[in-house]
């Protein structure tokens, strides 16, 4: 099976409705050999990649498990625009979704990107959701 035909059906794979998931879509830009819930590439990357609690662009921003994400979601970091505002680009936040230039901005009381809010382009606005995160995995470049 050639890599393409492999990758896209890693897009797809598990997905309700036949949209992209992800983890597989930020493993397809990023490289990254991580797998699994979303949540746990925190834990897989630990001491093969290093975490940060600052976003740079092509960093995996990872989402903790919660109710409305109950394997937890990852984000690629396509621009820092601010000191607690970030572009990112990521799979199934809206189901069945690929969105890029998504803004997430930091609202942690310690200004530790632990915890987040996505815009929803349903609603043209910023979420009113409060994620919280373990940080940033930084792929190697």
């Amino acid at each position: 099976m050639s890599g393409l035909l492999l990758s896209a059906l890693l897009l797809l794979a598990g997905c309700g409705g036949g949209g992209p998931q992800c983890g597989p879509y930020a493993r397809s830009v990023t490289g990254l050999p991580l797998s699994g819930p979303a949540a746990g590439w925190w834990a897989q990357s630990d001491g093969r990649f290093a975490h940060s609690a600052r976003p740079r662009p092509g960093a995996v921003l990872v989402f903790r498990r919660t109710g409305r994400l109950p394997d937890g979601h990852v984000s690629v970091v396509r621009a820092v625009v601010a000191r607690r505002r970030i572009m990112v680009e990521h799979a199934n936040w809206e189901p069945g979704r690929i969105d890029r230039a998504v803004p997430v901005t930091d609202v942690s009381p310690g200004n530790d990107w632990s915890l987040v809010r996505v815009w929803w382009a349903p609603s043209r606005r910023m979420g009113r959701t409060i994620y919280p995160t373990f940080g940033f995995i930084l792929p190697a470049n």
